[in-house]
């Protein structure tokens, strides 16, 4: 079985994906990660980032390894170097890559390949996995957003401003929106879930609800 959570930036869709696969005893799939370290990868070599093709050319000789809560690089552990607000911020360029998004696509499919797998993202619902039996849109308010990834960027150390990540999380999300192949859209077969005020366990109770109910309304079985 695949699930897939779709949704902005600030929306708290790792955590959540990651707590409802362990939950579900599924893998958890966090391709925003992927991107990152793509990111990451290419902020290291000096890439150019008006010039996607070296970009692409990185990406093509990454060795990507992901598990429950990390993930490595060519055998290096990045799960908290791809995390800061630079990183973040220049993430983009991966993300508005078309060779980059075509070689992870590629590389997503083949982690979920006769796998039970939670997957989160922008485009799993309607480009990775549209066959997915279970399609959930995980969203929150503006404000909420952004002052979650501003407390997850505290709690890492970095010094940031709140007001300075609402500007770039609005940037996020126009060009999320805006991304001509693999932007954030909500497939129409997507269940919307919307996360104000509630604590991550509630979150995830609710999630768990609507894959049980997925899979008694489909007559799947719980392995």
């Amino acid at each position: 079985m695949i699930v897939t959570i779709d949704g902005p930036a600030g929306a708290g869709k790792s955590s959540a994906a990651r707590r409802l696969a362990r939950r579900l005893g599924f893998r958890f799939l966090d391709t925003g990660a992927m991107y990152r370290a793509v990111t990451l990868a290419g902020h290291r070599a000096g890439v150019d980032w008006d010039q996607p093709e070296q970009l692409a050319a990185v990406a093509a000789s990454l060795v990507l390894d992901l598990s429950d809560s990390h993930i490595s690089m060519n055998g290096e552990d990045v799960t908290a170097a791809i995390r800061t607000l630079e990183i973040t911020t220049l993430t983009q360029h991966a993300a508005d890559n078309q060779a980059v998004r075509r070689l992870l696509t590629d590389q997503q499919r083949a982690f979920a390949s006769g796998q039970d797998v939670v997957t989160e993202g922008r485009d799993q619902a309607t480009v990775v996995f549209p066959q997915a039996e279970c399609k959930i849109f995980l969203t929150a308010g503006e404000e909420e957003r952004a002052k979650r990834r501003f407390l997850d960027l505290q709690a890492r150390g970095e010094e940031v401003d709140l007001a300075e990540v609402l500007r770039k999380q609005r940037l996020r999300d126009k060009g999320d929106t805006e991304r001509a192949y693999g932007g954030l859209a909500k497939a129409s077969d997507s269940i919307e879930f919307l996360t104000d005020g509630l604590s991550p366990e509630e979150v995830v109770d609710r999630l768990a609800e609507i894959v049980q109910g997925v899979r008694a309304h489909s007559g799947m079985t719980a392995k």
